[in-house]
């Protein structure tokens, strides 16, 4: 979070008109891929490198989630077809 930290205080000082400029080079296709390189490394560095248990929980929890997000657009035509059963009589 410090990262995201840092860029929120170099653009509170910012004028609205500079706020493009600024943000353009962090949308190119090379300072994606180096910043997600960046954070594959910490988290090499921070959980691999130090035999933590932690990635298993993260493995846990995203699939959990994950799988709660996939199964939500059924969950919800599902309850929305009851409530109109309901309002129906049915």
């Amino acid at each position: 979070m410090s990262s995201l930290k840092r860029v929120f205080n170099e653009i509170k000082g910012m004028k609205v008109k500079d706020l493009p400029e600024y943000v353009k080079p962090m949308l190119s296709r090379n300072y994606v891929k180096s910043a997600f390189q960046r954070g594959l490394d910490n988290y090499h560095a921070k959980y691999i490198q130090t035999s933590s248990i932690d990635p298993l929980y993260h493995v846990c929890f995203g699939g959990m989630i994950l799988s709660y997000l996939l199964a939500l657009p059924e969950e919800r035509r599902h309850l929305e077809h009851k409530q109109h059963a309901k309002e129906h009589g049915h």
